[in-house]
């Protein structure tokens, strides 16, 4: 039975939050958020690090999941953080990694570190879990 096949498991705020505080990141100046999955885990960590927070509308899947474009799309052009700027970048899962590179490019001009819940990155909160999560403020 593959990842995907296995049940899903719930993930609750209090464990996301345990988690995202436990991580030792380095030093930054601002979080940017991959809306729309993103959106929740930036702004706990925007929070959690006392930094602003932005957000890039960037879209490659439909909300069942399932890809609704051939590769990763900026929805929205973006508002940057100022030049040299040390940046987090969250997005909540990541497969292939082609949003977080695209959300990258946009911010050639910073020091970008990322950071997903589950999948590929910089930092991963839950690299222990491999199936499908139930996050807890989607409704599934």
């Amino acid at each position: 039975m593959s990842a995907e096949d296995s049940p899903k498991i719930a993930l609750s705020f209090t464990e996301i939050s345990r988690r995202l505080h436990a991580l030792k990141l380095p030093p930054v100046d601002i979080v940017v958020g991959i809306g729309t999955g993103g959106t929740v885990p930036a702004a706990m960590l925007a929070h959690q690090l006392n930094v602003p927070l932005l957000m890039f509308f960037i879209n490659y899947r439909a909300p069942d999941n399932q890809p609704q474009r051939q590769t990763p799309e900026l929805l929205v052009p973006p508002q940057l953080p100022h030049v040299g700027s040390r940046v987090l970048l969250v997005d909540d899962v990541s497969v292939t990694g082609g949003t977080l590179e695209l959300a990258a490019a946009q911010l050639s001009n910073c020091e970008v570190t990322t950071l997903v819940l589950k999948g590929k990155a910089d930092f991963v909160a839950f690299p222990d879990v491999p199936q499908c999560v139930y996050w807890p403020w989607k409704p599934d």
